[in-house]
């Protein structure tokens, strides 16, 4: 997903994966080598800033905050939510509540159904939200908990989740009503609304 995401006027990414702690830094180094994005593991308080990605450090709690016209990380040992320390709805929820309709939400195969309430958080705050589909999941627990709980403004297959997200970027910049009835009226299926 990272590798088609565009490295030009890309605005800042972050991600919280159910990982061990130990592994999420080398995780993130491994990336960082790998794709012309900056990848790395988010800190307390680092600013976050356009182009790059950051990772929720594995055994943390990984939420973003709102100051002044900026947004910085904040990683915590908070309690584990929903079984899981990093938790999707710990992300999400601060999304929704920071940034709102500034927000392009995604989530990707999982078992259980951890971040499912933070995206339906994150839509009724105005962001536009992906998950993944049933087809290319590995576990469709995640995405399959938000779809149901009518969190997800489309369904796609992660081939096509990169191209989305750039279409939405550059409708970011346009108008995001044109996507939207360009996309609908280019799938044989309704998208999820």
């Amino acid at each position: 997903l990272l590798e088609g995401l565009p490295v030009d006027d890309l605005p800042p990414v972050v991600i919280t994966q159910h990982i061990p702690p130990g592994f999420s830094e080398s995780f993130a180094n491994r990336l960082d080598s790998q794709l012309e994005l900056k990848v790395q593991q988010a800190d307390d308080g680092m600013p976050i800033v356009a182009g790059h990605v950051y990772i929720a450090p594995g055994g943390h709690q990984f939420a973003v905050e709102r100051i002044g016209d900026g947004y910085v990380c904040r990683v915590t040992r908070e309690p584990r939510v929903n079984l899981h320390r990093p938790s999707v709805q710990v992300l999400f929820q601060s999304v929704a509540r920071h940034a709102g309709a500034r927000a392009i939400g995604v989530l990707l195969t999982g078992m259980g159904a951890d971040g499912a309430q933070g995206l339906l958080e994150m839509r009724e705050a105005g962001a536009y939200n992906i998950v993944q589909d049933e087809q290319t999941s590995v576990v469709w627990g995640m995405p399959g908990a938000a779809a149901k709980l009518g969190a997800a403004n489309e369904v796609l297959p992660l081939g096509e989740i990169p191209r989305a997200i750039t279409e939405l970027i550059g409708a970011a910049r346009g108008s995001l009503k044109r996507r939207v009835a360009r996309r609908r009226s280019t799938r044989s299926e309704k998208p999820v609304e």
